[in-house]
């Protein structure tokens, strides 16, 4: 029992908040880079989640930290190799399984091969342990200057390509049969889109880890759904969340003794867990679908609100003009 760590002590190595005002001062990139991180996540995980790809997040940040791991033992930039990773896994993913069941399988082998040789490589590397460990886990303390213009052009380009692609990307995440009969280039689509996701994991990665990218990607889209079935309030909640998210544990643990990633999932699993029981309640008197999916469920588009409704207005007769139409 002498090995037993009392409460008041673990939470003096959770919460450290001694000159906590200088440590934000110094530190106000590393806020800056978790509000970008948390904005292209919770827009991007939307779309995850109405393409059911939430399997494939994982699979990319594997071999995103299979590239960190990589550059670090070559001695050239993490942020670099983690992006090249990322990039890969995206398009592997992209072009051999273009929906989520045939990218499941091809996540179900990258994701493996890329865990493995990460840590084959961070063994053969003989630098400083918190290196490895923040591949893993995060590093949000020494956001540098560099680091965070880094992190600011590619957020810009991840957020410009969604922007560009947001009509037509919904319509194929809703309903890709009607929207491949209609002529929009669904391969195509799902192949840049998958690119953009690797920057986006690449970024989060940066940020929160490997191994609890999900909690960025996933967690906030998730809860967003649980609450509404409108595909716009989706959105601005799942940023919400995220931004709810990587704020508040940035915060925790600039003022902490323990990287970002308990944190982060924490605060993001707290959100879900909530959102959760108040779409229960609302379900249960009528004032959100039973299904809680507003998006990436073709079957139920007379669920999922103004888009799906326009795509039904759009798709609902028999095609009688010309092909273009």
């Amino acid at each position: 029992m002498d090995d037993a760590i009392s409460l008041s002590t673990l939470l003096e190595q959770v919460f450290v908040f001694e000159r906590y005002g200088e440590v934000l001062v110094l530190l106000q990139n590393s806020l800056y880079a978790g509000a970008l991180v948390g904005l292209v996540g919770g827009i991007i995980g939307t779309f995850v989640m109405m393409r059911d790809l939430a399997f494939a997040v994982h699979g990319v940040s594997e071999l995103s930290f299979a590239g960190g791991a990589i550059a670090l033992l070559a001695g050239t930039s993490i942020v670099t190799g983690s992006l090249l990773g990322s990039v890969i896994a995206a398009l592997l993913i992209g072009l051999l399984g273009a929906r989520s069941r045939a990218a499941n399988s091809v996540v179900g082998v990258l994701m493996p091969f890329g865990l493995g040789l990460g840590i084959l490589v961070l063994s053969l590397y003989q630098g400083r342990s918190a290196n490895q460990f923040a591949l893993l886990t995060g590093q949000i303390v020494s956001v540098s200057e560099i680091q965070l213009v880094s992190i600011a052009i590619l957020s810009i380009v991840v957020l410009a390509g969604l922007g560009l692609l947001w009509r037509p990307l919904s319509f194929a995440s809703l309903d890709p049969a009607v929207a491949q009969a209609r002529g929009l280039p669904i391969r195509g689509l799902s192949i840049v889109f998958m690119l953009l996701l690797g920057v986006a994991v690449a970024l989060s990665v940066q940020i929160i880890g490997a191994l609890l990218v999900l909690a960025l990607l996933v967690t906030p889209a998730a809860a967003a759904m649980s609450l509404t079935a409108s595909p716009g309030r989706v959105v601005v909640l799942s940023v919400v969340f995220a931004e709810a998210a990587m704020l508040g544990g940035t915060l925790l643990a600039l003022g902490g003794s323990l990287p970002i990633s308990p944190y982060v999932t924490t605060i993001s699993f707290l959100l879900w867990g909530i959102a959760r029981l108040l779409g229960r309640r609302r379900r249960a008197s009528g004032r959100l679908p039973r299904s809680g999916r507003p998006a990436g469920q073709p079957q139920a588009q007379s669920r999922t609100g103004s888009a799906a409704g326009s795509i039904e207005m759009t798709a609902g007769p028999e095609p009688t003009g010309s092909p273009s139409a």
